[in-house]
C-alpha cells in the first residue's frame, strides 16, 4: 500500500465560528475522527487529537500558535492518539485512568487498528501491528457542568456515558454549537465497546434531545444542523423504545 508523506497527512479545512476542521483523509471515513480547533480571545481549544500516526504539533502549524487545552471527548484510539503532544490536556475523570495508562485494549486499538482501516498508510516507520497510543496524564479533570473558558467563549461540559464512560460533549451556549464526540453524529454510531452501557446511552441522548443546538460538530463524519440533531436523536430513541 502507497504511504503518505508527513507533510500530506492532514487536512485543514477553515469553517465559520472560528472553528477549524482538521482530519487525516487516508483513514476510511468510519475511523476517522475529527480533530476540531476553535479559537477564542485568550487561549484556544482542540478537540480530539486524531490516531497519532503523524505528529499534529509539526505538521499542523495552527495549533501551536497560542496558548492551547487539548479536550479529549472520550479515550479511544482515534481521538487521543497527539494529547501527548500538549501540555494542556483535558479529559473527564471516568476516563482519566485510560489516558494515562492507554493500551492498546483499553482504546480499542485492538482490534481496530489493522491496514484495512487506511487508504493509503502513514509514512515509515509506522506499522499497525505496533501501534499504541502513548501516555498523556490528563492536566485538567472534567466533570459534567464545567466550564472550558477560552476567555471571550465559553464550552459546558456535558457529561454523555454510554458510547464510553467518559464521554463528553462540549456545548456553547451562546452560538448554540455544540462538539457531540462520539455519543451522536450523522452515521452509523458505536454501542458495543467493552465498555458501553445501553442504559447511559438512552440517558445522555434523552438529556441532549432538549438542548437548543444550531451546529454539530461531530466526532466523526460531517457536521449537520439542529434540524438534523434533534432527528437523529428521535429516530435513534425510538428505535430502543420498539
Amino acid at each position: 500500500m502507497q504511504r503518505i508523506r508527513p507533510e500530506d497527512w492532514y487536512s485543514v479545512r477553515r469553517l465559520g465560528d472560528d472553528v477549524t476542521y482538521i482530519c487525516e483523509p487516508y483513514i476510511q471515513e468510519f475511523y476517522r475522527c475529527n480533530i476540531w480547533h476553535v479559537r477564542g480571545r485568550d487561549r484556544d481549544m482542540l478537540v480530539d487529537s486524531g490516531m497519532g500516526v503523524v505528529s499534529l504539533t509539526q505538521w499542523v502549524p495552527l495549533v501551536t500558535e497560542r496558548d492551547l487545552i487539548a479536550v479529549a471527548s472520550h479515550t479511544h484510539f482515534d481521538h487521543i492518539g497527539c494529547h501527548h503532544e500538549f501540555e494542556c490536556r483535558a479529559v473527564h475523570s471516568a476516563e482519566a485512568d485510560l489516558l494515562a495508562y492507554p493500551t492498546r485494549e483499553n482504546t480499542l486499538a485492538d482490534p481496530y487498528v489493522t491496514d484495512e482501516i487506511f487508504d493509503a498508510l502513514p509514512p515509515e516507520p509506522y506499522c499497525s501491528k505496533c501501534y499504541a497510543v502513548k501516555r498523556a496524564p490528563a492536566t485538567r479533570i472534567l466533570e459534567d457542568g464545567d466550564v472550558i473558558d477560552l476567555g471571550d467563549r465559553y464550552f459546558e461540559v456535558i457529561h454523555t456515558p454510554g458510547h464510553s464512560p467518559g464521554g463528553i460533549a462540549l456545548y456553547e451556549k451562546a452560538s448554540e454549537i455544540l462538539f457531540s464526540g462520539d455519543i451522536v453524529y450523522d452515521g452509523p454510531l458505536i454501542e458495543d465497546t467493552y465498555h458501553s452501557d445501553g442504559k447511559d446511552y438512552i440517558a445522555s441522548m434523552e438529556r441532549l434531545m432538549s438542548l437548543p443546538v444550531r451546529l454539530v460538530h461531530g466526532g466523526h463524519f460531517p457536521s449537520f444542523s439542529g434540524e438534523r440533531y434533534r432527528q437523529l436523536i428521535k429516530g435513534w430513541l425510538d428505535e430502543k423504545q420498539k
